[in-house]
């Protein structure tokens, strides 16, 4: 089989999108623009991918990591320029090389695949990728001759008139022969307005040389969107997340208003789970089937699992086991996991805690820290004390417990199986097996003394 290459152009600054981060690692789904690139070619079956940095470079590497090799484009003059500087990698490998620039989100492994397939299949020096434009305006435009075959790429402010008209437009992707672009790259000029090196120069030189020019035209244009600003950015965003939400509903999962349900690349959602408008799913969050998520809700880096119900809550780095439930206006934190047949009712908050199996936390109420039972019942205003003001402490709740509302429980602490805390108690000790716990100041009463009040 040929051994097949790829080169991400990610140099560039992008100075149109105004902005401290670099251009290709703006994120479209949760997901830098870079890094879909990247993961559309693996799932292509690339052998050896090359990234070009230049701004940014050690930010654009921290966020790829290994999953490719990387060359350095220290001045940035142009994208032929920043080709060469991969020539110590693979410019002396057999096969094929292809070249996609790191703002284009939305290419597709099965675009890839099928541009390696229709070069290998016409045995081309070079197979540029094509589309057809609704409005070609701002693109260079493919002329080809009488029996359709390549003749140049011809830019908007250099066509004609009847150039003009053309509607297929060069991508800006490429699938070369690898030696030969290499070979083409030494004979390319940078004499031109802006002192750069052109990748489409290498094109013309191998038509002059009288090598096979292929362009392969692929069906749908939004895959070829490039990303310069932030209009652009939002429009990418938006095809991405259609794209996601078919994918999952063609799965199995129900969106009552797609357009108002965002999910982000990595999230994995199960069959027969329902999810409303106005829902946000971020991250690699997992949700599992027969579920509901209801308007509102806002769930990141989390793992849900079947038949769970989530209303109107914020779940972050959390996870809920089958069966239970949550919310509405409830919120769970880092590490905080909810075990089966848990319910969790109105403007509760969990964080670093393990809730068990059939406990109830109804509303009201802060579990910080903690490590709890199974089938406790937890009162309105219930507050888990964890922090002294330097350090955070641990609260072992057993199970069958009962903690009446109003109540403070101070850690470090543990309370035993079947233990019963009294409503409104602040708890310092600990107990043992079926110790009522009552902590609050006795009740008096001052007779008349309402009379004296000036109301």
């Amino acid at each position: 089989m040929v051994k097949r290459n790829a080169i991400i152009l990610a140099a560039g600054k992008g100075t149109r999108m105004r902005s401290k981060l670099h251009k290709v690692l703006h994120q479209v789904c949760g997901k830098s623009m870079v890094d879909h690139v990247l993961t559309q070619l693996e799932q292509a079956k690339i052998d050896t991918i090359v990234t070009v940095v230049g701004f940014g470079a050690d930010t654009v590497k921290e966020a790829l990591g290994h999953r490719t090799r990387y060359a350095l484009q220290k001045q940035q003059l142009g994208t032929g320029h920043a080709v060469m500087q991969t020539e110590d990698l693979i410019g002396k490998e057999d096969g094929e090389t292809v070249i996609v620039s790191g703002d284009t989100p939305l290419f597709t492994a099965e675009t890839f695949e099928k541009l390696f397939a229709y070069h290998e299949q016409r045995h081309a020096a070079v197979t540029i990728l094509t589309s057809v434009a609704p409005d070609p305006t701002g693109y260079g435009r493919i002329v080809r001759n009488d029996v359709g075959i390549v003749e140049r790429i011809v830019e908007q402010k250099d066509a004609t008139v009847q150039e003009q008209a053309i509607k297929e437009i060069n991508t800006g992707v490429y699938c070369f022969d690898n030696k030969k672009l290499f070979a083409a790259l030494k004979k390319i000029k940078n004499d031109n307005a802006q002192g750069e090196y052109y990748l489409t120069d290498v094109i013309g030189i191998l038509k002059q040389e009288g090598e096979n020019v292929t362009a392969f035209k692929m069906d749908n244009f939004e895959e070829s969107m490039g990303v310069n600003d932030r209009i652009a950015l939002a429009k990418a965003n938006k095809i991405m997340r259609d794209r996601i939400n078919e994918h999952w509903m063609r799965e199995g999962a129900s969106m009552i208003d797609p357009a108002t349900t965002y999910i982000d690349a990595g999230v994995k959602i199960g069959k027969d789970t329902v999810i409303e408008g106005n829902v946000v799913i971020q991250g690699n969050s997992v949700i599992g089937n027969d579920c509901y998520i209801t308007s509102g809700s806002r769930i990141v880096n989390s793992k849900i699992g079947d038949g769970v119900t989530i209303t109107s809550s914020t779940l972050e780095g959390a996870q809920m086991h089958n069966g239970s439930n949550i919310g509405p206006n409830s919120h769970l934190r880092p590490e905080a996991e909810i075990g089966e047949n848990v319910h969790i009712g109105n403007f509760c908050e969990v964080k670093k805690a393990y809730i068990g199996e059939g406990t109830k936390i109804g509303h009201l109420t802060y579990v910080g820290n903690a490590t709890l039972g199974k089938n406790i019942n937890i009162g309105c205003g219930v507050v888990f004390v964890n922090y002294d003001g330097t350090n955070k402490h641990h609260t072992n709740v057993g199970d069958h417990v009962f903690i009446g509302s109003n109540s403070n429980l101070i850690a470090p602490l543990n309370i035993a199986d079947d233990s019963f805390i009294a409503a409104g108690s602040t708890i310092t000790d600990s107990t043992e097996q079926y110790d009522m716990a009552i902590a609050r100041a006795r009740q008096t009463n001052k007779k008349d003394y309402a009379k004296k009040l000036p109301w």
